[in-house]
């Protein structure tokens, strides 16, 4: 297991080893943040002629309790003593310029975590921000974190699978925008004037993923009467292990959306496609990183054979029954994971209990992978509404769409002097619904699910389903 160093070894031995959760500071700017964020708009802003709304002073109080906890605390991090410098300021200046949108994009360029990653380093951040999968509005909100970055980890990073702006996480403290399933820190959701040319970092929390995990990992698996191998058993087990899998399955995730044959801008949050393309495109990544941990589990790396299972037993248990039903394409990437796995007799439900064969599940996921890598191969070629057709084939070859879709009609169905971006306007709201399995499935997991809302490796034990 690789141990987590304390602050003053990740770097030169500088840092103070003091948590800064346990500062009383630190319990004072939580408190601050706590009370501005019910004041503010949806964009960050404060209505000062709102009912209920508080007073100038009132207001100028909690900012400047806010900075003076942080001038307490920065001493703490002084690898972080620009960003702090950059951040007390633009707090003052949205004081002093009437609490209107906030504009934190100095400080957003002076935090700079992926310049310095060592393992356990800690990092203080305060930002107005939407957390994703959380609070939708640019609230205030208070992180205390630690940098996950073990060796091997690095020694991959750095020989095969380069990722310099990737960070791996785990929360130490948060505001109430964090007590919800949000587990990434992205710098793209913080409020500022104007966008950066290119973002430096981006941060995912693999204690949350790791807690979130196990709980539903373990649920699903006594619900569904699987019976387990010792290390899968065991890896549900242990918080540690699971960190461990998660940060290197997050790595080579999010490096690949850049990697392969795409025909795509890799960043498509900023094209309207029907949502099954993300999902497709969720899913490659994850699979590659599957194809990837194949390989290095047969170099030695134990955290790689983890991850298979961290990958399987997330996408097919947790992934389709998480979250609404509305353009949800994470869980239809679970659900065709799960029904390839099933067409190709690697899970079969039998006797209501679903057994698993561990020997070919590795090959015909990773040959499913193959099936959409040729998807995007072929895709170069062809127009964006044809490449979004025969993705639709893809997917439907082993998910049955809605009766009433159109687009599973064909392109006669459809108004084809249109757009593409306009003939997103007919896909269903659920255009691949859930099968009767993941139907019962759902309800018996629906508590467990639920309960991961806020979850820390801390409150990471299974509870029952």
């Amino acid at each position: 297991m690789t141990k987590i160093l304390a602050p003053e070894t990740a770097i030169d031995g500088v840092l103070s080893a003091e948590r800064v959760v346990d500062h009383p500071a630190w319990g004072v700017l939580k408190d601050a943040v706590e009370t501005v964020r019910p004041w503010q708009s949806k964009d960050g802003s404060v209505d000062l002629e709102a009912d209920g709304a508080p007073t100038i002073d009132a207001l100028r109080h909690e900012v400047e309790r806010a900075v003076a906890a942080i001038d307490e605390l920065a001493p703490l991090l002084p690898h972080d003593a620009a960003y702090h410098r950059a951040l007390t300021t633009d707090l003052r200046r949205w004081a002093d310029s009437g609490y209107g949108i906030p504009d934190f994009l100095d400080s957003l360029l002076a935090f700079q975590p992926a310049q310095q990653r060592a393992d356990g380093l800690q990092h203080l951040v305060v930002f107005p921000m939407y957390t994703q999968n959380g609070n939708p509005d640019r609230n205030f909100e208070a992180v205390v974190l630690r940098v996950v970055w073990p060796q091997w980890l690095a020694e991959l990073e750095r020989t095969r699978y380069d990722n310099p702006l990737f960070l791996g996480i785990t929360f130490e403290d948060f505001t109430a925008g964090y007590d919800t399933n949000s587990a990434v820190l992205f710098p793209e959701t913080i409020a500022v004037r104007q966008a950066p040319e290119r973002f430096s970092w981006g941060g995912i929390f693999c204690d949350r993923e790791a807690a979130r995990f196990r709980r539903v990992s373990e649920a699903a698996v006594d619900t569904l009467g699987i019976d387990l191998p010792a290390e899968a058993r065991e890896l549900i087990g242990d918080q540690q292990r699971c960190q461990q899998a998660f940060v290197l399955w997050d790595m080579i995730h999010d490096r690949t959306h850049s990697h392969g044959d795409l025909p795509f801008d890799p960043f498509m949050i900023k094209q309207r496609q029907p949502f099954w393309m993300y999902g497709l495109e969720e899913l490659r990544c994850d699979l590659t990183a599957f194809k990837e941990a194949v390989k290095l589990e047969a170099e030695g790396y134990p955290q790689a054979r983890d991850m298979q299972y961290a990958v399987i037993f997330d996408r097919m248990f947790r992934f389709p029954v998480t979250g609404n039903r509305v353009r949800n394409y994470d869980g239809l990437g679970g659900q065709l994971l799960f029904a390839y796995l099933h067409k190709h007799d690697v899970v079969r439900w039998t006797d209501n209990t679903l057994h698993i064969d561990w020997a070919n599940a590795p090959q015909v996921t990773n040959q499913l992978c193959g099936e959409i890598e040729q998807l995007y191969r072929d895709g170069i070629d062809r127009p964006k509404l044809v490449h979004w057709f025969k993705a639709y084939e893809l997917v439907a070859s082993y998910l049955a769409p809605h009766p009433g879709s159109a687009w599973a009609k064909g392109p006669d169905a459809l108004d084809l002097s249109l757009p593409p971006r306009k003939l997103v306007d007919d896909v269903l709201p659920d255009e691949f619904p859930l099968s009767m399995f993941y139907e019962a499935l759902a309800k018996k997991l629906k508590t467990v699910i639920a309960s991961t809302q806020g979850i820390t490796a801390k409150s990471a034990d299974p509870v029952a389903a």
